[in-house]
């Protein structure tokens, strides 16, 4: 295993600041053993999770040294599926939240001969963390403060959380490309015992989809973006079943395969397909004009916008009515309908501005 050992250094580098700026009055003993006793307080509350019944079960994991791999999914499941006192579901804020403490404690006492014989279960509960963290979304501030924590080096030596590398595998599924999710693999899903840990595996996958087939996309981002939050605001306030919000997510993913299908046959680049996107927003557009005259208006804006915009035309407001301008008069050209052809401009403006970092660099 690779060690960081430039982590480790800044760590030890602070570590020794602050003890120099005590003049040499440094307590390392008492603050490792005040270390200590949060570490166990927070171990506690780790254990209060795991004790706390889901669907009248709580989770046991004290086999964790012989069956850590076997044990990670149904931790994961377990942790997520954690209701609190206002009705959410807030397991995996609060179980990260003290596996940052954790982090800290053990940090500042591992060396004292009482913290040894946690060293494996914190490793295990470390192994549960970073799954946690890979496979489902959470808060990348805390991941990017974390990452640098000499914890995982001290730890994963110890144990287990070396291996853990995919959580697909471990559950029993293939991992899947997400813009062919197989019939098998959604059916997979569907039928995981962990329920939770299904919707966040579900809800990363799509997340990571949209991030990278539509950050060019703004119509296409906007609208999965959208559904997915609201689905899982709905889960989240527990107003609908685990199983409803694992059946919205699976339909979410195929509609997204049909996107992705509709765009490869549509005979436009991608440019192309993000302004027709755009276009055909107006419904009265699409009956009026029909689909082959929006294709060649998407092809045509797509052109003129490409050949006019400048590296900073999204501060220049010269520029932006000139575009803006250039937009109005192909609208009218393809007899585009009034009614909605303030919202399309504005819509193609937005659609260019995501666009014209590449198109200046000639991508």
């Amino acid at each position: 295993m690779v060690v960081d050992y430039i982590g480790i250094a800044n760590e030890l580098k602070h570590a020794l600041k602050t003890y120099t700026n005590s003049n040499g009055k440094g307590q390392p003993t008492h603050d490792a053993n005040e270390a200590f006793a949060i570490l166990l307080e927070k171990m506690d509350v780790v254990k209060g999770l795991f004790a706390t019944p889901v669907n009248g079960k709580a989770f046991d994991y004290s086999h964790f040294e012989t069956d850590a791999l076997k044990l990670l999914p149904g931790a994961m499941g377990h942790i997520l599926a954690l209701v609190g006192v206002s009705g959410e579901l807030d397991g995996k804020k609060r179980f990260l939240d003290v596996m940052a403490a954790i982090s800290k404690a053990y940090t500042l006492c591992s060396t004292l001969d009482e913290a040894e014989p946690l060293k494996k279960e914190i490793a295990f509960l470390a192994a549960v963390k970073n799954a946690i963290s890979k496979y489902t979304s959470i808060d990348k501030r805390r991941t990017d403060e974390e990452k640098h924590s000499a914890l995982k080096q001290i730890i994963d030596n110890a144990i287990v959380a070396e291996g853990v590398d995919d959580i697909f595998k471990m559950v029993g599924l293939d991992r899947p490309n997400i813009g062919l999710l197989s019939p098998e693999f959604m059916e997979g899903v569907a039928n995981l015992p962990q329920k939770n840990l299904a919707v966040e595996l579900l809800e990363k996958l799509l997340r990571d989809e949209v991030k990278a087939r539509m950050k060019t996309d703004v119509v296409s981002e906007k609208k999965y973006s959208d559904r997915i939050m609201n689905t899982l605001r709905k889960y989240h306030n527990r107003a609908i079943e685990t199983a409803q919000v694992i059946e919205e997510l699976i339909k979410m993913a195929k509609d997204m395969a049909a996107d992705a299908e509709m765009a490869e046959k549509s005979g436009l680049n991608t440019d192309e397909i993000a302004f027709y996107r755009a276009l055909i927003q107006n419904e009265s557009a699409v009956k009026e004009l029909g689909d082959n005259n929006l294709r060649e208006l998407a092809k045509y804006v797509t052109e003129q916008l490409r050949k006019s915009t400048t590296v900073d035309w999204q501060v220049r407001d010269s520029v932006r009515a000139k575009l803006r301008n250039l937009i109005r008069r192909a609208l009218r050209k393809w007899k585009y309908p009034p009614d909605k052809a303030t919202e399309a401009i504005e819509l193609c403006l937005k659609q260019a501005e995501v666009l014209s970092n590449q198109w200046s660099a000639g991508v």
